[in-house]
């Protein structure tokens, strides 16, 4: 009968040395995550172990059943490329089953088709399952040596491995609740965007239809003035007609019925060319939000057709608006952009600038400038003499959602929309927070080169 050798270390140094080992390994994975705390920890275990190869990996599955993918792998002084392998035949397959593994010496001969331990050139094997709080088989941490393991290093390696097993599968469990939490995050994100989205649609299509109505109204006053004079031309031409077949013909009754036709004549022309005004700026607008071609706008003549457009709305308030833009300044931009603009800020000084009514003032003035690296920008500012905002409202005021007319018929996608869109042109918007009255917009828009 063969003696068996004496311990190196009595069970006192052995818990010393566990605790020691274990002290270490703490502090040092104690402020890391993830990646880089199996990679700490596969490091630390080896050297706390004085073995060659320690290995951290996940269980997934393969095509002929559950394989692992490692996470970290420390092997002869350094980290080795992950990889996956199948745990057929392996010392890991047990270890999947939730029971320890362990194996002094001869592992190879035990498991001769596990291939990687051949290349490893190992010798013994200790294996520990990561077991999660709901019992669940998460991975395997793993010490492979290339000696026979004795008594002392059995005890601190079943130990440590015991105790930091544990630690990974709450990592493990961590990471998946995590990719969890940031999948319903980010499904949620997709659909918050896809609901803003069709909420700024259909905002962009009630002011639309909002125009509409107001344009359809202001057109029904030249179209009723036009009908009425055409009527009395009718009348006037009825009345020529019998004059001239009477028996004596007045000069004078025929002059006064002509003047009285020319007169409804030119009523009927003017009034038919302000609708046709009116309905030439609703078309060119509608049709330009539709569009985001690139165009050369004479400034101040585009931005006149969009407060025209708008006249209904601004005359209802008694608000004027004020163009301060020379007439040869020209800019090229999507012009739909840029009526967005104009037509959400026009509406925001009417709806909240003058929530009683005007009269009140409108003032754009644009302007073009280039900066130091020589790019062209242009300028606008959109200012109202209105009420003005409070600091509070001020701060949030492009916010989504954000409306102090809550209840009231406000969406608070308006200036909202103004911001998206000259975020989309690469340019900037922001609000004057120093004013003494009303409110005022810079808006800072790239012009091409």
């Amino acid at each position: 009968m063969t003696a068996q050798s004496p311990a190196l270390f009595d069970e006192h140094d052995s818990r010393l040395l566990a605790e020691a080992a274990l002290r270490s390994i703490t502090a040092s994975t104690a402020r890391v995550r993830g990646e880089e705390f199996m990679r700490t920890l596969v490091r630390d275990l080896a050297k706390a172990l004085d073995v060659t190869y320690v290995i951290a990996g996940r269980v997934i599955a393969m095509g002929d059943g559950e394989g692992i993918r490692t996470l970290a792998v420390w092997g002869g002084g350094d980290f080795l490329p992950n990889m996956e392998y199948s745990l057929r035949h392996t010392p890991c397959q047990d270890v999947t089953d939730q029971t320890m593994c362990f194996h002094a010496c001869g592992i190879q001969a035990d498991y001769p088709q596990d291939t990687l331990l051949v290349d490893m050139k190992a010798e013994s094997y200790i294996g520990m399952p990561m077991i999660d709080t709901e019992g669940k088989t998460l991975g395997i941490l793993s010490a492979i040596d290339t000696n026979a393991i004795d008594e002392n290093k059995r005890l601190l390696a079943l130990s440590l491995l015991s105790i930091f097993s544990a630690r990974c599968a709450a990592e493990l469990q961590h990471q998946e609740r995590e990719e969890l939490l940031e999948h319903k995050v980010l499904q949620r994100t997709e659909a918050l965007r896809a609901a803003q989205a069709s909420m700024v649609e259909q905002e962009k299509m009630a002011a639309l239809g909002a125009l509409v109505a107001g344009v359809a109204h202001e057109v029904n006053t030249p179209i009723g003035v036009a009908v009425t004079a055409a009527s009395g031309m009718s009348a006037y031409a009825g009345q020529m007609v019998e004059t001239l077949n009477g028996a004596k013909v007045s000069r004078s009754e025929l002059i006064a019925l002509a003047e009285r036709l020319k007169g409804a004549a030119n009523l009927i022309e003017q009034n038919l060319a302000r609708a046709a005004e009116l309905i030439g700026n609703f078309k060119q607008l509608a049709v330009d939000q539709g569009t985001e071609h690139v165009t050369e706008l004479v400034l101040r003549d585009y931005v006149q057709g969009v407060v025209s457009a708008h006249s209904p709305e601004l005359r209802k308030g008694a608000i004027t608006v004020e163009l301060r833009i020379d007439e040869a300044l020209r800019a090229r931009m999507p012009a739909g952009k840029l009526s967005q603009v104009l037509s959400n800020l026009l509406m925001n000084s009417a709806k909240h600038g003058y929530p009683d009514g005007g009269p009140g003032v409108v003032t754009v003035e644009a302007k073009t400038e280039a900066d130091a690296d020589g790019k062209s920008w242009l300028l606008i500012d959109f200012a109202d003499d209105g009420v003005g905002m409070p600091p509070g409202v001020r701060e949030r005021v492009f916010e989504p959602f954000f409306t102090t007319k809550r209840g009231q018929g406000g969406s608070g996608l308006g200036m909202h929309i103004v911001y998206t869109i000259v975020q989309q042109m690469g340019g900037r918007v922001a609000v004057d927070g120093g004013v003494e009255r009303g409110c005022r917009f810079h808006v800072k828009l790239p012009l091409p080169e």
